[in-house]
């Protein structure tokens, strides 16, 4: 890291990339607490860091790219964690179908099947795109 606080030597590249530049200790800790904390206020302090350290930060692109990264990360767990839930969302609707007043468990069925089929949706979508994006890399 370098005195000002900027992430390390861009010419190294993307962090995630082959060859690029890694964070610092604490810009890792950052990015771990914006993943977890309710406020930048509450991710600063939990990385031990000012708030205009990590606003600066969230201004650094190598930062974005690799918070955008980690928080990808994060959904397609949820998503797998979804997906894995929809054999029991499928045996619960079907258990329910022909029960009196099975609403609630429907209900959560229904929900775990379209957060599942949107899951498939965006992990598509962001295949597709960056599928697009090797053969004609943004400028």
């Amino acid at each position: 890291m370098t005195g000002n606080g900027e992430l390390r030597d861009a010419r190294k590249g993307q962090p995630g990339k082959p060859g690029g530049c890694k964070l610092g200790r604490k810009q890792e800790a950052a990015i771990a607490a914006l993943l977890t904390e309710r406020t930048h206020a509450d991710a600063a302090a939990k990385a031990g860091i000012s708030e205009a350290t990590l606003a600066r930060w969230l201004r650094v692109p190598a930062f974005i790219v690799a918070y955008r990264a980690a928080r990808l990360r994060v959904v397609e767990a949820a998503i797998a964690q979804l997906q894995r839930a929809t054999g029991a969302a499928v045996r619960a609707l079907a258990r329910n179908l022909r029960c009196g007043f099975p609403s609630a468990e429907i209900r959560a069925a229904d929900l775990i099947l379209a957060w599942a089929a949107r899951g498939v949706e965006l992990i598509d979508l962001a295949e597709r795109v960056a599928a697009l994006e090797l053969r004609n890399p943004p400028p």
